[in-house]
């Protein structure tokens, strides 16, 4: 009797945990779909548009490359209870072609550089893929997060008035940052006019407003450098007689670092000009955790490094 009476109530009790289990994951998801985002420079854009409406998970926080980003078991999981993924595309995110391409089986998957005119992609002979840093220019990226919205609605269009408000706000705000841009960076003059960094990460940057970009690395920070490709580096600044570098927060400073050494060895000091936000932005809870404000900050970081 006893047994029976204590079988009863383990059963009883494994029964209440079970409803209290569901009860929590129905408050947690309040019904909302799953949209899990690759970059944070993404996730911005698609919470501020999706978020209300739905529940925006980010993959990658500040200061992660997502060049060399390698899905984790938690971002499995995460993954395959997505019921949208949204990625940059043009192999930003190189290490999970293969995890994008099986998802695309089953969940919906878009590509945000999908929207974007072909003509406005940056290619070189020099590189097998790409340009994949559309958003350092805010024009292009007004195409992308347009398409974004688009592809959007068609998938959820019971809200489609409220995405299309959202994305029309958001597209104002790119509009002011793109006069923000010139208007700064028409102080620096021509002459000084030269962003060197670690990686190419800043060539929409430069054609965008007018600067000349200069990336020890190449478009990924998977691409390897030399000493060749430092002694270059060091014999243009010395001849263009550029005053200051700049440093990246989601790849080493050891690079450039050589780089400045090189020029004081052959008696041209040059400084660092400040710490730009190029694949990654800053902490959410920050000023440069949101697009805007990584933004602002990289313009008027370069427009005060140069002069």
């Amino acid at each position: 009797m006893y047994f029976c009476t204590m079988r009863l109530a383990l059963l009883l009790l494994a029964t209440s945990l079970l409803f209290i289990s569901c009860d929590d994951n129905e408050e947690n998801n309040n019904g909302m779909k799953k949209i899990v985002v690759t970059t944070n420079i993404i996730y911005d854009a698609v919470e501020f548009i999706a978020g209300e409406k739905n529940e925006v998970i980010g993959l990658m926080g500040a200061g992660v490359d997502p060049h060399l980003y390698k899905a984790s078991q938690k971002d499995v999981l995460k993954l395959s209870s997505a019921d949208m993924l949204v990625y940059n595309g043009l192999h930003l995110e190189g290490k999970m072609i293969d995890i994008l391409e099986k998802m695309k089986r089953t969940t919906t998957v878009i590509a945000v550089s999908d929207g974007v005119d072909e003509l406005s992609i940056i290619r070189s002979d020099e590189f097998a893929t790409p340009d994949p840093h559309i958003w350092f220019d805010a024009m292009i990226w007004k195409q992308a997060i347009t398409y974004f919205t688009d592809e959007l609605i068609k998938w959820d269009p019971s809200n489609a008035s409220h995405y299309f408000e959202r994305k029309e706000k958001y597209l104002l705000e790119l509009d002011q940052l793109n006069i923000y841009a010139k208007e700064l960076l028409s102080e620096v003059h021509h002459s000084q006019r030269v962003l060197i960094t670690a990686h190419d990460a800043f060539s929409y940057f430069g054609r965008a407003y007018d600067i000349e970009v200069y990336g020890l690395q190449g478009i990924s920070t998977m691409s390897e450098f030399g000493l060749k490709d430092v002694s270059e580096l060091v014999t243009f600044i010395i001849d263009r007689k550029i005053k200051a570098v700049f440093v990246e927060s989601s790849v080493s400073e050891k690079a450039l670092k050589s780089v400045i050494e090189g020029c004081e060895k052959q008696g041209h000091e040059v400084k660092i000009g400040g710490m730009l936000y190029s694949d990654a932005m800053g902490k959410r809870d920050g000023p440069e955790g949101t697009y805007k404000g990584m933004f602002s900050y990289n313009i008027s970081t370069i427009s005060k490094g140069l002069k």
